[in-house]
């Protein structure tokens, strides 16, 4: 089965490296050919299944938990991104920044039905995985979806599904938030004023202005806390001219650093202590 999976997906990797995924500027046509290649490798993977069986239960465990979710999650992503680009409303940045906000705020409503299902799954839990992860072994008393009656036993168990919808989710939020901070850049090079961009031009590093976006983010002191990060963002853009580009991802960058993840933060500080030593000298 491990090896049937590999191969699987192997081709899954070599279809999708020529879609744009790094910039979200994945289009209908797109979508559609990998929803249709992707049900394919899904019903090749069943009939492996149908065929072979597992050779231990830890086995049956690992594919439902690990290996299906991982071909059934990308399906799902593509799946919604095109009916989400079909129904892509025709107007201003304005119309289309709030129909993609809509779609982004409707990823929490999964999240917060499954609430207890998603933190057995990210804090890495096994002690239930025998009731999840294993076919005909339903346990309605852990809050079994009705969805369970309907599927094909053969080929699902009560959360299998759900492992893939988290995995989809998280692919979905990333490319709804590039494309809202696509929407924003574009507005920010049109209400930017080039005589402000002149005075105050930002001559630091851009993964500076992002650590301090973060910060002010962090800090909770924009509008009693309730800024969005991207009105953070777009404001710094705006006040001092520069084009922040993908900052989440340099964000993720950031929190990856084995030291000084808040380095400019700490520059920051330092500089104003030497400046208020200094004065005080005087």
């Amino acid at each position: 089965m491990k090896q049937t999976f590999e191969q699987i997906m192997k081709e899954i990797s070599e279809q999708i490296s020529s879609i744009d995924l790094e910039g979200c500027n994945i289009s209908i046509k797109e979508a559609l050919h990998m929803v249709e290649f992707l049900q394919i490798q899904i019903h090749a993977l069943k009939n492996r299944l149908l065929k072979s069986g597992f050779k231990s239960e830890q086995e049956e465990i690992c594919f439902f938990k690990e290996m299906k979710p991982q071909i059934l999650s990308k399906l799902l992503y593509f799946n919604k991104i095109y009916t989400i680009e079909l129904k892509r409303p025709n107007g201003s940045n304005l119309i289309l920044k709030n129909y993609y906000e809509q779609e982004l705020n409707s990823l929490t409503f999964f999240f917060t039905r499954n609430l207890d299902f998603y933190q057995y799954y990210r804090s890495n839990a096994i002690h239930l995985d025998d009731y999840y992860f294993r076919r005909g072994k339903p346990n309605i008393r852990l809050g079994v979806d009705s969805s369970q009656f309907i599927n094909d036993t053969t080929f699902s168990t009560c959360y299998d599904y759900k492992v893939a919808k988290i995995l989809s989710n998280e692919m979905l939020r990333i490319y709804l938030n590039k494309k809202l901070q696509h929407i924003d850049r574009l507005s920010c090079h049109f209400q930017n004023d080039k005589q402000l961009s002149r005075k105050n031009k930002w001559t630091g590093t851009k993964s500076a202005a992002i650590e301090l976006g973060y910060g002010i983010y962090a800090a909770k002191v924009i509008d009693n806390g309730n800024a969005d990060i991207r009105d953070i963002m777009t404001a710094l853009q705006n006040l001092f001219g520069i084009d922040l580009g993908d900052y989440y991802r340099t964000y993720i960058a950031i929190k990856s650093r084995k030291k000084d993840r808040t380095a400019f933060l700490k520059y920051l500080a330092d500089c104003l202590e030497k400046r208020m030593d200094e004065e005080f000298e005087i």
